[in-house]
């Protein structure tokens, strides 16, 4: 069996002195998308950023490839490679495609492999980040995440304010990262989609896991996930109605 490219053991995180994820123990496979699912504010970006560094890690084991990092400073984290994708979308505006990729190229890493899978960005690379869309900023996020040649991408709600054209021709390069090895864990708001392109699932309610299984049990099974969710009754037709609810930060 191959060893997980990252593991969770125990891990509570703080957010602000205040509690909010509670003894979370998961793992994430070296060329598979691991899923994290929950509803506004059940602490999902916050056990991002405390995987990343970002938050405090009260007690538990982060391990990236086998090493611990939960005590070590975010760029070290980085180094070790961990790559983190955050909601907000952040390029350098007034710097080129190229240059955003350049600032986080490391060791091996190719910009050409970017170009690969974001050709849209090849044919803009010379332009000032500021001028491009919202999607290909998300591309270029994504590709400088790539060029640190991480292990482990965590990728945090990357649809906000998308296209679902676009969500879904990022989803397709979520799979197409994990096909190069890299153990992606994926949070997003649009949960079937994610689940499509998934192989293990996570559901958060109020900073604890309620579910860890197979995507392929959740997938198209809006009831289930509404109940893990809420802990509620079914969706009624209105809630099915009301669409997917806006991400969260605790």
């Amino acid at each position: 069996m191959t060893a997980p490219a990252l593991a969770l053991e125990g891990v509570s995180v703080d957010r602000a002195e205040v509690p909010v994820i509670h003894d979370v123990s998961l793992d994430a496979a070296p060329g598979a998308v691991t899923v994290i699912l929950g509803a506004n504010g059940a602490g999902k970006t916050t056990l991002m950023d405390g995987i990343a560094g970002l938050a405090k890690v009260k007690s538990g084991a982060i391990r990236l490839d086998g090493t611990p990092i939960e005590k070590m400073a975010p760029y070290r984290r980085a180094r070790a490679g961990l790559g983190y994708v955050e909601q907000a979308r952040t390029t350098f505006r007034t710097l080129t495609v190229e240059q955003n990729l350049l600032v986080s190229q490391s060791g091996g890493g190719e910009l050409s492999t970017v170009y690969k899978l974001f050709p849209e960005l090849d044919k803009r690379r010379n332009l000032q980040a500021g001028y491009l869309s919202g999607g290909e900023q998300q591309m270029v996020v994504l590709g400088r995440a790539l060029v640190s040649e991480p292990k482990v991408v965590l990728i945090d709600e990357m649809s906000l304010g998308l296209a679902p054209m676009v969500v879904r021709r990022l989803m397709t390069t979520i799979g197409e990262l994990a096909g190069m090895g890299i153990a992606v864990v994926l949070i997003e708001q649009f949960a079937n989609l994610a689940l499509e392109v998934g192989t293990q699932a996570h559901v958060l309610r109020k900073g604890g896991v309620v579910f860890s299984g197979p995507c392929a049990e959740l997938r198209g099974d809006d009831e289930r996930l509404h109940r893990l969710y809420f802990g509620g009754p079914p969706l009624t037709t209105a809630d099915r109605d009301a669409g997917p609810a806006e991400s969260e930060r605790p």
